[in-house]
């Protein structure tokens, strides 16, 4: 097995991202959603791990995030946590399971981290969940903010393109960053923003953020792991980079089994008891 890739093995916590933001290391972070996956991207040395509820698009076959569940959510992080050591584990919060109110925000919020061990949970949204943020901030839960493209709002803006590109919307991405860092949040994600935007965003605030389509200044960069890893076609935004090309590499591992299987040269004798 491959060891980690960092020197310090010691479990990655909250107060770890910004000790790396104050000494200008750079923080990674990936996508997972099961048992296997997270503990290879655990031990090739990720910083971050986020249960995301993109699990609803690339493990349940749905169009948006819309349809997960509290339930579902833990099932994922569940798993991850099995197979992590050292990285820092996030769970997204699924729609509607923050929006309504406070109490029942911090109520499926203790759910979550009661059921799943995770180290910390994200939510959507800046001075619209504000005191929904700080109600499970009180009850000791970390959470990391997200701005700028919000998939969960995805009826309401009805596109995936580039959000605060107009001085309003930018305006309001800064006010909402300072505010979810006065409430408390460890750290945010700033999705598909122009990189001068999260650029000063990150130099303005001293919790670290977490870049997905949001150039290099961030503190740090999160993917989608079945993207990055070439699993997904037909997914081509500008802010991806494919490191591999698994669904080649599967497709022609499945093919030869396949005819192995046909052609009677699977099992051999030595694959036999």
């Amino acid at each position: 097995m491959v060891g980690y890739l960092v020197s310090d093995n010691r479990k990655v916590t909250t107060h770890r991202f910004i000790e790396m933001k104050r000494r200008g290391e750079k923080i990674s972070m990936l996508t997972s959603y099961d048992f296997t996956t997270a503990g290879i991207v655990d031990g090739a040395g990720i910083d971050g791990i986020l249960v995301g509820d993109s699990a609803s698009n690339v493990m349940a076959g749905n169009a948006t995030t819309l349809p997960m569940t509290v339930e579902q959510m833990i099932y994922h992080a569940r798993s991850v946590v099995r197979g992590v050591k050292r990285a820092l584990v996030v769970c997204d919060m699924p729609f509607g399971s923050y929006q309504i109110d406070r109490k029942e925000g911090v109520k499926n919020a203790v759910q979550i981290m009661k059921e799943s061990g995770c180290d910390a949970l994200k939510l959507e949204g800046g001075a619209e969940i504000i005191d929904t943020v700080k109600g499970i901030l009180d009850a000791g839960i970390p959470v990391m903010a997200h701005l700028g493209l919000t998939p969960q709002s995805i009826n309401k803006f009805g596109t995936y393109a580039v959000r605060a590109k107009d001085e309003a919307e930018a305006d309001k991405l800064m006010a909402d960053a300072r505010l979810l860092q006065e409430a408390g949040c460890f750290s945010l994600v700033l999705e598909k923003v122009p990189a001068a935007l999260a650029t000063q965003v990150s130099r303005e605030l001293t919790i670290p953020t977490i870049g997905i389509g949001a150039g290099s200044g961030t503190d740090g960069q999160i993917l989608v792991v079945t993207d990055m890893l070439g699993m997904v076609q037909g997914f081509n935004p500008r802010f991806l980079r494919r490191y591999a090309d698994l669904n080649t590499v599967m497709t022609d591992a499945i093919g030869r089994y396949i005819s192995d299987v046909k052609e009677v040269t699977f099992p051999n004798e030595n694959e036999s008891y």
